[in-house]
């Protein structure tokens, strides 16, 4: 019983130096106060988790007020896409204002990230839109004709190898990718529409694929403002109330190494089969 007074004796003396410490030298800058939080999505995007666990984290932390979403993405492949946009969208139901900040490229799923967000800023040169859908199917069958080789295969449907590298595809089976691709599109362009308050006849001339400068997008409504990353963090306190150069947390490698190995990350992975919102594969 001892001990435990004891403890608790100890427990309130701390508090009262650290209390008295605080009053003396003053709160530490931002000390109390909503903050802006930093995610970032560099690269090709692959592996949705890292970013929307972040995002979840944010959202369910009451000091946080906004998040800058910083896109550094040719784009990726269409589900980690779409994965990565319900969760800035579940991040602005949870209350948080999202501002998009587009860097040197946010394009295809870069871009259809970007369109969850409350705000979408690019700079003037930022390469963005590629509103589109690719997949591709490499063919080997004349290099095996060449090597003397010959591969047999067994299947339990007509369309259960489509897309192998071992053969030439059909136009069947060319059309029914068509139709998957067209599908993906269509999910695509109903992502820009709502987002951006654009009716989807009046996108489509400029939903064929086609890049844009970020002041041509400005100027096709794709973007809201034009603005560097320092310039989405302020934008983001003012629209949290807190005000331009706001405390912040998150973010990730700084310097020359960290922009290399992001580089390598996105860059220099497998790319494997799929369906793709990308941009310069």
């Amino acid at each position: 019983m001892n001990r435990r007074r004891d403890r608790i004796i100890a427990l309130l003396l701390l508090l009262a130096v650290v209390g008295t410490t605080l009053v003396l030298w003053g709160l530490p800058e931002g000390f109390g106060k909503k903050k802006v939080a930093l995610v970032e999505v560099r690269g090709t995007i692959l592996e949705p988790g890292p970013v929307v666990k972040q995002l979840k984290k944010y959202t369910n932390d009451r000091s946080i007020a906004a998040i800058v979403l910083r896109i550094e993405s040719p784009g990726g492949s269409v589900a980690a896409s779409q994965e990565i946009y319900r969760a800035v969208l579940r991040a602005r139901e949870g209350g948080k204002r999202v501002v998009a900040s587009m860097g040197n490229v946010a394009a295809s799923g870069g871009y259809y990230i970007a369109v969850a967000a409350d705000t979408v800023m690019a700079n003037p040169g930022t390469i963005t839109g590629s509103i589109g859908v690719m997949a591709e199917f490499p063919n080997v069958e004349k290099l095996l004709e060449k090597l003397g080789l010959k591969v047999e295969v067994l299947k339990t449907g007509q369309y259960k190898d489509i897309g192998s590298p071992l053969r030439r595809m059909g136009e069947e089976e060319k059309k029914l990718v068509q139709e998957v691709l067209e599908d993906a599109y269509d999910q695509f362009l109903k992502a820009v529409s709502e987002g951006r308050g654009i009716p989807e006849d009046s996108l489509k001339p400029y939903a064929d694929g086609r890049i844009f400068t970020g002041r041509q997008a400005l100027s096709l409504g794709l973007v809201d403002v034009l603005g560097g990353y320092q310039d989405a963090v302020d934008l983001a306190g003012r629209m949290a109330g807190i005000g331009p150069n706001p405390p912040t947390v998150g973010g990730r490698r700084k310097g020359l190494l960290g922009r290399l190995l992001g580089i390598l990350e996105g860059r220099m992975e497998p790319i494997p089969m799929g369906l793709y919102y990308l941009f310069g594969m």
